[in-house]
């Protein structure tokens, strides 16, 4: 690899908390509860991400054709695997090969995501949870296995008889998995306005609500009972989630459970809503975020 410049990379971790802090400002809220080193390498994890989206549903992407599309998920895909090899090509590739030195791991998750756009590309409707799941795992789940090795395993876990240890990266995963839910949950609205409907088709057949009353942006009886049940599906992936949060590094936990309590409180949000995410868009209070802070602490400290 070139040789680092140490002005340009701390130009281009700054870049990357810019974008975090613009896009992402709940999980940037958590990302500022962990030590310097480790914020800076999930801010640059978070920009790859970002990247990888942008390829796919930028203003400038909707105007290119799928072909088009498949080439730069492929150009992607090489650019990647360059990184991971040291090679690199501008500062936001410098500071992802950095997160890699300082922080080790395999590249499959990385590829994963992308293989997650190009189901964009051909999928705008998922017949059964099933698939929305592989779907959900691509696209945030791998997010999970990406910064598990920067979050760090507390030495407990290595120690502790195995019946009582879940798997860390199953629960990782799950995170990824409920964040996206939660995404898809709340984006109903804007999604349908691309063409995508992410709820399962057999969950809308199951509550009688059908895609012609989503894409009018009906309220009906039927529509808060399916979505009480979405609801309850992201809940259930949270719960999960949580089984291993207290198995994180010491200095990982509070900020993970920050993360996770407010993005889960998205959920809430949308009850408050009564259901309407095609005329509102769900989010967290700044007066709950501050609320959040010392109550995830508390729980960062006892579980």
């Amino acid at each position: 690899m070139n040789p680092l410049n140490l002005v340009n990379l701390d130009n281009a971790y700054e870049i990357c908390r810019k974008e975090t802090a613009q896009w992402a400002k709940t999980f940037y809220l958590g990302t500022l509860l962990l030590p310097p080193i480790k914020r800076k390498a999930i801010w640059a994890i978070y920009v790859w991400c970002r990247r990888t989206d942008e390829l796919m549903d930028s203003e400038e992407a909707q105007k290119r054709s799928k072909s088009e599309l498949a080439d730069r998920l492929n150009d992607w895909e090489i650019r990647t695997e360059e990184i991971f090899k040291g090679n690199v090509h501008d500062e936001l590739d410098h500071v992802m090969a950095d997160t890699i030195e300082n922080f080790p791991q395999s590249i499959q998750p990385y590829l994963d995501m992308i293989e997650g756009q190009r189901m964009d590309l051909e999928k705008t409707r998922y017949k059964t949870f099933k698939e929305l799941e592989l779907y959900c795992y691509r696209v945030a789940g791998t997010v999970g296995l990406m910064t598990q090795n920067v979050m760090g395993i507390d030495p407990a876990y290595t120690s502790a008889p195995w019946s009582e240890c879940p798997d860390p990266s199953k629960a990782a995963i799950a995170l990824g998995i409920a964040n996206q839910l939660t995404n898809i949950l709340r984006d109903v609205g804007e999604d349908r306005s691309r063409g995508r409907i992410y709820l399962p088709q057999e969950d809308l057949q199951k509550f009688g609500y059908s895609e012609e009353d989503l894409i009018e942006g009906k309220i009906n009886t039927e529509w808060k009972r399916l979505m009480a049940f979405e609801l309850k599906r992201a809940r259930e992936w949270f719960s999960v989630s949580e089984e291993g949060v207290r198995w994180l590094s010491a200095d990982a936990r509070w900020p993970v459970w920050t993360s996770l309590r407010l993005y889960r409180g998205i959920l809430n949000s949308i009850e408050r809503l009564d259901y309407d995410v095609f005329n509102n868009r769900a989010y967290v209070s700044k007066f709950m975020k501050i609320i959040e802070l010392p109550i995830s602490y508390v729980i960062a400290q006892t579980k």
